[in-house]
């Protein structure tokens, strides 16, 4: 109730600042120019603002100090800066161009360009000495003051304009602070807003003879090595640090280096690291351990432990040599805190080539945080690399495979399609850290390891082969995604190797042009690793070489992963999608239209895609609850002409970042409203996915987990009871209400499909009320049609965050009644008989 309060006094102000108007043909006081004054905080901690006056004595900010733009320049972790904009209006066409300081130092400066203040085009940045380049030379006059806006001293640029820009602006920034209101609605506020409800009885005429073809590859998942997903996650090695190649460039942790996670017990001499013939140029750097008297033992605590359990069996791996001596036992075991052993095996070591050796570990007892240890048994220097230990017991039984219990959770999502390795980490944190998949294929010892965007180390031991045998046991499609030959805009690490102000953040720098023909190579090697013939191709020979000389049938790549459409972009996208449409056309290649559902980079990305025809786009936007309770017709409206939607990373956002029934609730909602479009929208996946409890960097996940729990969220069941009904074909149905309040209608989801590989009805409901909602369901039956429906509810309050779904059977006819908990989602599957 205050923030309706708040908004219609909004509106009263913006109302009592326009002129009074008589008739339609007589405009009472309107002055035929104002003056506008373009400024920002004084700090260059907020975008573009703009205030107005009729006197160019008495100011008004327009909207309490909109930002009509801000700056997009600088890394994670820094705000982006805009100090002193400078707005300028061409004399000619009247479009307009700001111009700012990115730095406090002043050395490097951005422009854009709006036809209105309202769209912006993306932002181009250049050094200070350059100004001259890009000023307008045919430009309003502007003069620079210091006023007094909202009670601060600023500083900015006066200039002339008409007042039908200010009115414009007023309409603009009064329908966003509309939009925004709409947004921030939430739950909490149910108790006001529908203080007077009662139970609401709807009633849903579901006419089956009338439908449309939608997706069936709706309902997917995205991983990305965040939040220790892979390494620690995912992946099934227990060993941390087995490659001996943390290095402190890839986190800013105190002690994260190259013995990060190992120590070194009853020795005089100090753990060592070389890097003098290694096993592979790809990891140059190993362990030695000088053995002068016995009772050495190398020791590493896995990720916060290593879990084992009674009576699995772990394989152990590394491979040795010896410096000094010509044949070493060693003693391989897991170990308590307290030095009690539950597994050993023996192993020996000789000769000054590395060899590769194995055992088998037997558990003897459940332990939550065991150690690894390695003890030479006779004096000799010793040197060991890649040391591994793996349960035997991975999802479907895969060597170097992943972690039972969470590959079955994602596997119960039924997902259709597997989108990898990442969004952020795909692009990478300079141009050195894009992401290449041939160095995350072939022998452990030969992957190269990458420094984690997200401030870790990836062994990528979880690596390209990996993922498509991980998709291939769970029936999705993989959807890979690599960089558009750009890196992050975001990115802390220099593209350009240069010192500069502007290349030191890599958001100008692409690939160079003359190195984009390899790396467009290694694109079009990447689906002929997929697809290629085991014995006619070089990268089909190569997959079967790991094992699989059948295709995986790759269907779908992503190129760029929420860019800046900025020219750079833009040039070199267009070179890989020309280069994969001429040698592969049969591949559907996904775009990308930036990180959020609109401002300049959605523009220039979807009007990038209908310009080359791209077959679909990837769009992203996490959201309040409220958004998506108030923006069910997003796509209603769509082109059904131009590239389809892959809406790949979205979630709900409430305060506090939590993950409750009101978060999943309205995913449902919005769930219900994509299906209705899914003939525009052909997938979906929530963001992110997976969350190491201990090491969550990103709130909220899907799933999250330590080393001996899988903990879904409630939006994880939501996911699972769309995963698991989904359709191919949408059943058109009204609802109508007893309560014609529109915040009713918004909180209510009806979605009818038809699954097409048995032909059942699937019906999904959704109540985001704080009642029930008494509803008599019209649907004509059919003679194979089984009157016992299975029935599923997820159901609870909105601030409840461990929930889980309840799932029965129900007695349906052609006009049967179903009373919908509040606060509820329930599917209703009507099978064949």
């Amino acid at each position: 109730m205050n923030k309706l309060i708040r908004f219609l006094y909004i509106c009263l102000l913006g109302i009592m600042a326009l002129p009074v108007r008589a008739g339609t043909d007589r405009v009472v006081n309107i002055p035929d120019s104002v003056y506008l004054f373009s400024y920002a905080s004084a700090d260059g901690s907020s975008g573009l603002k703009l205030a107005w006056s009729h006197d160019s004595g008495s100011w008004v900010s327009i909207a309490s100090g909109f930002e009509f733009i801000k700056c997009d320049f600088g890394p994670w972790g820094m705000q982006k800066k805009m100090f002193n904009p400078h707005l300028m209006q061409n004399k000619t066409d009247g479009t307009w161009r700001c111009i700012w300081t990115l730095t406090s130092s002043g050395k490097a400066m951005a422009y854009a360009d709006s036809p209105d203040l309202l769209k912006w085009g993306y932002q181009s940045h250049f050094k200070t000495e350059e100004l001259t380049r890009y000023e307008l030379q045919n430009v309003e006059k502007t003069i620079q003051k210091q006023l007094v806006i909202d009670g601060s001293n600023l500083s900015g640029w006066v200039q002339k304009v008409s007042y039908s820009l200010v009115e414009q602006l007023l309409r603009y920034t009064g329908y966003k602070s509309y939009q925004q209101m709409l947004s921030e609605e939430s739950a909490e506020q149910d108790t006001v807003r529908f203080a007077d409800l009662n139970p609401v009885t709807a009633t849903i005429q579901i006419n089956a003879d009338e439908s449309k073809a939608i997706s069936e590859h709706l309902i997917g998942i995205f991983f990305e090595d965040i939040n220790y997903a892979a390494d620690g996650g995912l992946y099934a090695e227990l060993v941390q640090n087995r490659d001996f190649e943390y290095t402190p460039d890839e986190c800013d942790k105190e002690g994260w280096n190259a013995t990060h996670s190992w120590s070194l017990k009853g020795s005089n001499v100090p753990l060592s690291i070389e890097t003098d013939s290694p096993v592979h140029p790809n990891n140059p750097h190993y362990a030695v351990l000088e053995v002068q008297e016995q009772g050495v033992t190398l020791l590493n605590s896995g990720f916060d432990g290593i879990m084992v359990k009674k009576g699995e069996k772990y394989d152990f791996s590394l491979f040795g040599k010896m410096l000094d001596g010509k044949k070493g036992k060693i003693k391989v075991a897991l170990v308590t805190k307290e030095g009690k052993e539950i597994a050993q095996a023996m192993i020996t070591v000789s000769g000054n080539d590395w060899k590769k050796k194995h055992a088998v570990l037997t558990a003897s007892a459940d332990v939550a945080d065991a150690w690894l240890a390695i003890s030479p048994q006779s004096i000799g220097k010793y040197a060991v690399d890649i040391v591994s230990l793996f349960p035997q017991n991975t999802f479907k039984g895969r060597k170097n495979g992943l972690r039972i219990d969470l590959a079955q959770t994602l596997a119960d999502l039924h997902p259709r399609f597997v989108r990898f390795p990442g969004g952020c980490v795909a692009h990478g944190d300079g141009i050195d850290n894009i992401y290449d998949w041939k160095g995350s294929i072939g022998s452990l010892e030969s992957r190269k390891p990458k420094r984690n965007t997200w401030g870790y180390h990836q062994t990528r031991g979880l690596g390209y082969f990996e993922y498509f045998l991980f998709c291939e046991d769970i029936g999705a499609e993989p959807l890979p995604v690599l960089a558009a030959g750009v890196p992050c805009q975001n990115s802390r690490t220099p593209s350009c190797h240069s010192t500069d102000e502007i290349s030191s953040y890599g958001q100008q720098c692409g690939i160079p042009l003359e190195e984009m023909g390899a790396y467009i190579q290694d694109i079009l090697d990447l689906i002929e690793y997929a697809n290629g013939d085991a014995k006619k191709t070089v990268w089909g020979k190569k997959r079967a070489e790991a094992g699989h000389p059948e295709p995986f049938n790759l269907k779908y790549i992503g190129i760029g992963n929420e860019d800046v459409i900025s020219g750079v972009f833009k040039e070199r996208f267009t070179m890989i999608f020309n280069a994969i449409k001429e040698k592969y056309p049969e591949i559907i290649v996904v775009g990308t239209v930036g990180p959020f559902f609109e401002g300049t980079d959605y523009d220039e990305g979807w009007a990038l895609a209908t310009e080359l025809g791209v077959p679909m786009v990837d769009e992203h936007y996490y959201v309040t609850p409220g958004w998506l309770v108030n923006n069910q017709d997003y796509y209603d409206h769509y082109d059904r002409t131009k590239s389809k939607v892959y809406l790949g990373e979205y979630a709900a956002h409430a305060r506090g970042r939590v993950c409750n029934m009101e978060t999943a609730l309205s995913e449902a909602l919005y769930l219900t409203a994509i299906e209705r479009n899914g003939d525009i929208v052909s997938m979906t996946s929530y963001a992110p996915l997976l969350a190491n409890e201990k090491h969550i960097q990103w709130s909220p996940d899907l799933i999250y987990f330590n080393n001996s729990e899988v903990k879904p969220t409630v939006s994880y069941y939501v996911q699972q009871m769309y995963g698991q009904n989904s359709g191919n074909e949408y059943i058109a149905s009204s609802v109508s209400l007893d309560n014609v309040q529109g915040a009713v209608k918004k909180r209510i989801g009806v979605s009818v499909v038809r699954e097409g590989t048995n032909g059942d009805l699937i019906l999904k409901l959704v109540n985001m009320l704080p009642v029930s909602v008494k509803t008599s369901v019209k649907l004509p039956l059919q003679n194979d049609w089984n009157t016992t429906v299975t029935k599923t509810v997820l159901v609870g309050k909105p601030q409840d965050r461990e929930v889980c779904p309840v799932s029965g059977t129900m007695q349906i006819d052609e006009n049967f009644q179903y009373e919908m908990p509040a606060y509820s989602f329930t599917v209703l599957r009507i099978h064949k008989r």
